[in-house]
């Protein structure tokens, strides 16, 4: 795991990452739901390369952070840059498009398509064919769904998932779901992924292969993973720096270390000891 160390803008990033262009910042960001705020003043910078991790209670304002950052949700105030360019008045498609890719806390396949061509559905931004085209099968089609094939068998091959290409997703094992699920924003062929909860569900073995493979993805991809999750021991054995969200304000930023042991963010877990 690479040292973090501090950047202009008042974060930190990997070591590693220093010298480039962080790939993910948001400035002062905050959205509103009538009288309530959600989130309010997230000011977040992530590395090219790094293993990032948005955690905090229940009710906390993550997945929101998440709807923002994907312009599910617009922002009420507040800058998102992605790669260096403003993500402002972006439809979702486009922001995709631009290099962010997502999983949802409940998983969202379509069950009743193969796994293979669930992947393929996520090679949408590589591979562009007219109606025409599709619809009398040209040799261009021909040719682009044959390489469209081989790049889903890739990212299949990547989870040791290549054997279950002609399956139907919907009869996957709970931990190949996942896995699929994660295939497949892969295959958008994003500079970050932002995966929420991924380890929700599963067993101690299935989460420790996981933690291999969000490694792997940083590693083997060199782009950034950004994950929400309540498995601890995973937040504190993959990530490298760590904000922490209570009532939608940022508590605490750091590494793991810091984190750990920051009496702010035990308290917002736990709550406030009463006085004898």
């Amino acid at each position: 795991m690479s040292r973090m160390v501090p950047v202009p803008s008042h974060s930190i990033v990997p070591e590693r990452d220093v010298d480039k262009p962080p790939i993910l910042e948001t400035h002062h960001l905050g959205i509103d739901f009538g009288g309530l705020t959600a989130v309010d003043d997230f000011t977040l910078t992530v590395g090219r390369t790094e293993i990032a991790g948005l955690i905090g209670p229940n009710g906390a304002g993550k997945t929101t952070v998440f709807n923002l950052l994907t312009n599910v949700y617009s922002p009420t105030r507040g800058d998102i840059m992605l790669d260096g360019h403003s993500t402002a008045r972006k439809t979702t498609a486009q922001v995709s498009r631009m290099g962010i890719a997502r999983t949802f806390q409940n998983i969202r396949l379509f069950s009743d398509m193969s796994v293979i061509d669930n992947v393929k559905v996520g090679l949408h931004n590589s591979y562009h064919q007219s109606f025409f085209s599709s619809f009398t099968h040209t040799f261009g089609y021909r040719k682009s769904e044959n390489h469209s094939n081989a790049k889903a068998l890739e990212y299949l091959d990547f989870f040791d998932m290549a054997d279950f290409a002609k399956q139907k997703a919907g009869s996957l094992p709970y931990g190949e779901q996942r896995r699929l699920e994660i295939a497949r924003a892969l295959a958008t062929n994003p500079s970050i992924i932002l995966l929420d909860e991924p380890a929700a569900g599963m067993n101690p073995s299935e989460t420790s292969e996981l933690m291999e493979n969000i490694r792997r993805i940083r590693d083997e991809f060199h782009i950034a993973v950004m994950l929400i999750e309540h498995d601890m021991n995973l937040v504190m054995n993959v990530c490298e720096g760590i904000c922490v969200l209570d009532h939608g304000k940022i508590i605490a930023k750091g590494t793991p270390e810091e984190i750990k042991d920051n009496p702010t963010v035990i308290e917002a877990y736990l709550g406030k000891k009463s006085e004898a």
